[in-house]
């Protein structure tokens, strides 16, 4: 007899299993949730945006049924996974130069079944991509030239948003926003924590989010 979950025989099937089996299927209560999914759902290495700027980054991405998102920078891939979870049609490209966390994207990919494209580092693996009507940078907006070269391939009316947390690429987002124009927010997220006896609150590092959609 071999027990498992759906979710969990997805990505790592049991083996040595015989030809013949009677399987019995049990149903469990729906507990799928629709978007800002919390972090330990995801498979990831630290390189994640936390639930709470992913919920204000989707917010802000505005996905529409059957657009195309690409997700550069990608890390675990939660946006290119909730994008791909947000609207009907919806379908995402991952660009991520690390090869353990493009493994581990495909992992999460699997667990959730969604379509997501995933692909090596940004500028150089954008050729061949499909067009996107959204673009999503998370990491590495310092890079000589990442920003311009996604800038070129966005289409007349299509929507960008950039995610600095960092001095160095903040210098960048304030350029962009000087010349192209669009919306600048900045967010601060604190958790509650155990301070001794007593609860305080712990502060995560401050995002400055750039939006813009180009004319």
């Amino acid at each position: 007899r071999v027990d498992g979950t759906a979710r969990d025989w997805a990505t790592a099937p049991p083996v040595g299993i015989d030809d013949l089996n009677v399987i019995a299927v049990a149903y469990l209560p729906d507990e799928r949730r629709a978007h800002a999914l919390p972090d330990d759902v995801f498979a990831h290495d630290g390189q994640l945006t936390k639930q709470s700027i992913r919920a204000v980054t989707l917010a802000a991405l505005g996905p529409r049924p059957g657009e195309l998102l690409w997700d550069v920078g990608s890390g675990s891939g939660s946006i290119a996974i909730e994008w791909s979870r947000s609207a009907a049609g919806c379908v995402a490209v991952a660009f991520e130069r690390d090869e353990q966390r493009r493994d581990r994207i495909l992992s999460n990919v699997t667990a959730f079944g969604v379509r997501v494209d995933v692909r090596g580092g940004a500028p150089e693996s954008l050729d061949g991509a499909p067009d996107p009507d959204v673009i999503f940078i998370g990491g590495g907006v310092t890079q000589p030239g990442l920003l311009q070269a996604c800038f070129d391939r966005l289409p007349r009316g299509g929507r960008l948003l950039v995610n600095a947390v960092t001095l160095e690429s903040e210098a960048v987002v304030a350029q962009w926003y000087s010349k192209e124009g669009g919306e600048v927010r900045r967010y601060q997220h604190y958790q509650g924590g155990a301070v001794g006896g007593f609860t305080g609150w712990r502060p995560a590092l401050p995002v400055t989010q750039w939006a813009v959609t180009k004319r």
